[in-house]
């Protein structure tokens, strides 16, 4: 998806525009269930309402099974679509932190080192309502914008789980099924293992068919209107956590 690195101004996402094209071989508009739910919790529970965003420094990471050790996978930064990599984390402890990994399948978590990377912490998030058909942005307990979505069809649903955006991207006019802008997600599809060269990602985006929003009507991407997706992209950063439910 998106550019290189996304600098954060005032909230907003940076993002550069790229074809129509590149956006149908890499959003896949689909989804799964995720395992681990640390923001779900928090926020069900009223605890704590914030969550720390970590933002790989170097050009890439080693991502260990176990704390300290296990098996390790290095991943690059910026990702393959240019974004910064990004991780919610789920745990901290000591020098190390759990975090939600946006790879296959959706819940993994892997370690990293907190030397690694970048730390800021937020408490926005974005609730989708599969029932409803609506989505919710919060902070903390304020509501900051809602409104109706498209879910998937029932052969590519929309599955519940916690994600996070992982990159931004504008397509070159608002007349296409992406919208004005297109966020990734960390999650991936239980139905498609590709869509349209993809592999199959998990999206929130706008539409250029406002007339399909209150019902399913997607691959498994969450569709919003324009107008509802350009206020999310000037709003919450990469790293912001969606829980679908």
């Amino acid at each position: 998806m998106p550019t290189n690195r996304f600098p954060r101004s005032a909230g907003a996402a940076a993002v550069r525009t790229v074809a129509g094209l590149l956006l149908a071989l890499t959003l896949a508009a689909c989804g799964a269930q995720s395992e681990a739910a640390p923001v779900e919790e928090s926020a069900r529970q009223g605890e704590e309402l914030s969550v720390e965003i970590a933002t790989v420094t170097g050009d890439g990471i080693d991502v260990h099974t176990e704390k300290g050790g296990g098996e390790v996978t290095t991943m690059a930064s910026p990702n393959e679509y240019g974004a910064p990599l990004t991780f919610l984390v789920g745990a901290t402890d000591g020098d190390w932190l759990n975090v939600l990994l946006p790879v296959r399948p959706n819940g993994s978590t892997g370690w990293v080192k907190a030397a690694d990377v970048e730390l800021v912490r937020t408490d926005q998030r974005l609730e989708v309502d599969l029932d409803e058909h609506r989505f919710t942005v919060y902070q903390g307990d304020e509501v900051m914008r809602e409104g109706d979505i498209a879910s998937g069809e029932e052969e590519t649903p929309t599955p519940p789980g916690t994600y996070y955006f992982t990159e931004l991207i504008k397509p070159p006019t608002d007349d296409t099924p992406y919208g004005a802008y297109a966020y990734g997600l960390s999650g991936f599809s239980p139905t498609l293992e590709s869509f349209a060269g993809g592999p199959g990602q998990l999206a929130v985006h706008g539409t250029n068919e406002d007339d399909a929003l209150g019902g399913p009507a997607s691959h498994g991407c969450v569709r919003v209107t324009n107008a509802d997706i350009t206020w999310i992209a000037e709003n919450l950063g990469l790293g912001t956590p969606v829980v679908i439910s």
